[in-house]
């Protein structure tokens, strides 16, 4: 009976390791991330799926690998793969659809409120003071030409007045 009860515990960690594989292809569906980071991802995952086996069979087995260890495992991954994974997925992207909405929504208002009163008034501030100061020093160079062509013998013709 000790060994139903076991075979059974192995089939919900397969179950679990089933889960945290579609959370991870959740996350790769929700947000759109660079090869690397997937790789990264896989690693994880694959240490995940370990420690939840390895946690598995010293808690439920006392470390001691039986065959019917690994088919309860890969009975409850095809059987979660195969009953509930689409349904866990559709709802889980759902809700992460309708969370970045609640989350982006006022994030973009404050973000559109900090570009509009904030860093354009500061640009167009900038760009005026960009614009005074070339044509300051271009005044300046008229000046600085004009002395040098009106004043060819003077010493002090290369002085900016």
């Amino acid at each position: 009976m000790s060994e139903l009860y076991t075979f059974l515990l192995f089939i919900l960690t397969g179950i679990s390791i089933g889960i945290l594989f579609d959370i991870f292809r959740i996350l790769r569906r929700s947000f759109k991330t660079i090869d690397f980071i997937t790789y990264i991802q896989d690693f994880l995952f694959w240490i995940l799926a370990g420690v939840i086996l390895l946690y598995s069979i010293f808690s439920f087995n006392n470390g001691e690998l039986r065959a019917y260890i690994f088919i309860g495992v890969i009975m409850g991954v095809i059987l979660y793969m195969l009953i509930l994974s689409k349904y866990f997925i559709k709802i889980s992207v759902t809700i992460i659809s309708i969370l970045k909405k609640i989350i982006y929504t006022p994030i973009k208002f404050i973000l559109n409120i900090i570009i509009k009163y904030i860093i354009n008034p500061l640009s167009r501030l900038g760009k005026k003071i960009s614009n005074l100061t070339k044509e300051f020093f271009t005044k300046i160079n008229i000046k600085y030409k004009i002395n040098i062509k009106n004043n060819k013998n003077n010493k002090f013709s290369n002085k900016i007045e």
